[in-house]
């Protein structure tokens, strides 16, 4: 029999900061999907929407646009978090995730006390992400001062003369 310690300690290896956020965008869109998707088996809601009506708003070219576009940024923050440059990645996620806690917050506006716990674990939970991605971006590891780039972006340490 094998234990714990005769196969040593899991190991934990450090993920890129890319990945963190790449992940707690997807996460966050899971979760943003399905809010949506059960909101549908509240009673009237199909019936409000077959009459041309979501929230307070009647559906139009205009407002479907507006709510893809809200979908659509998050759902490009996944493939921008792996891809953008350090500093224009940190700025982005810093502003766009500093964006959506309103966003997400008034998904919950005019709702009826009854559904105080859905709202409550999906904001909440969706607010716990967004706090998740402006932790890792204001915190984003910066590189010694020391250890400069060359034109292909291999480190090497800057050279003791200058």
């Amino acid at each position: 029999m094998t234990t714990t310690a005769t196969r040593g300690a899991l190991e934990d290896r450090r993920m890129p900061v890319q990945a963190r956020l790449g992940a707690a965008w997807a996460s966050f869109m899971f979760l943003y999907i399905y809010v949506d998707y059960y909101h549908l088996y509240k009673p009237g809601t199909v019936d409000r929407i077959l009459d041309g009506r979501v929230f307070e708003f009647a559906v139009s070219p205009g407002l479907l646009t507006g709510f893809l576009a809200l979908i659509a940024v998050p759902s490009l923050m996944v493939v921008l978090s792996l891809t953008l440059r350090a500093g224009a990645n940190r700025i982005t996620q810093l502003a766009v995730a500093s964006l959506y806690i309103p966003v997400t917050v008034f998904n919950a506006v005019g709702e009826a006390w009854e559904w105080t716990p859905f709202y409550a674990l999906s904001i909440g939970l969706e607010l716990l992400l967004l706090a998740v991605i402006l932790r890792a971006a204001a915190t984003w590891p910066r590189t010694p001062a020391s250890v400069t780039a060359d034109a292909h972006g291999h480190r090497e340490a800057a050279s003791p003369r200058g």
